[in-house]
């Protein structure tokens, strides 16, 4: 059992954000290794070699560690970070999300579309709903999160849109299973970075 009596799951991997000190899930941060350079790098993929320290997916937590120099401190060493850092990470986690909702589409668990949305919704065969962050909060507000899963609005149209080969999408909906549990992870990162708040649903939850 875990500090505040909370049951710890030993199948969640947690790590300790080097900023709050907190533990959490991993899904909730972002792993950092020093580059041969001496630079910080995001490892977004959290495949890079090296010894790893880990921060919150929040935006003025990041920030806090930049201006602050406490990736150094992750670090044991003396290592520096780009001006941009935090937005390098908003930019690679947008990437990431839009490739694996596009690897979605080809295994046919993803569709787009207000109509075939709604359809996947009303069978229960979606388990995340994708609304652009620039759509209509009107026709956002005509469909509902999928019963036990997530909503996400961290995308705009035209990033949304790319994932599917079209100039801009408003409405998607991603299958249980495959790269879906992928999605949520990143999809949860880039919400932190981009403050569209998770919990705001659509129309009806």
């Amino acid at each position: 059992m875990t500090r505040g009596g909370r049951i710890k799951d030993r199948e969640t991997p947690e790590r300790r954000c080097l900023v709050t000190g907190e533990v959490g899930p991993k899904a909730g941060l972002i792993r950092f290794v020093a580059g041969p350079d001496g630079m910080v790098v995001p490892d977004l993929a959290e495949k890079l070699p090296g010894r790893g320290f880990w921060v919150t997916a929040e935006r003025t937590i990041l920030e806090k560690a930049l201006a602050k120099g406490l990736f150094s401190r992750g670090a044991k060493a003396k290592v520096g970070a780009p001006d941009d850092l935090v937005q390098m990470i908003e930019d690679g986690l947008a990437r990431r999300v839009v490739g694996l909702i596009s690897l979605c589409r080809k295994s046919g668990d993803a569709v787009a579309g207000f109509e075939k949305v709604k359809d996947w919704l009303a069978q229960g065969r979606a388990k995340v709903l994708l609304q652009a962050s620039d759509g209509s909060e009107r026709g956002k507000g005509k469909l509902w999160t999928p019963t036990g899963g997530r909503w996400f609005g961290c995308l705009t149209a035209s990033e949304l849109g790319l994932s599917f080969g079209r100039d801009h999408v408003i409405h998607s909906a991603l299958a249980p299973g495959g790269l879906t549990d992928s999605v949520i992870r990143d999809a949860s990162r880039l919400t932190g970075l981009r403050g569209h708040d998770g919990g705001t649903t659509a129309g009806k939850d």
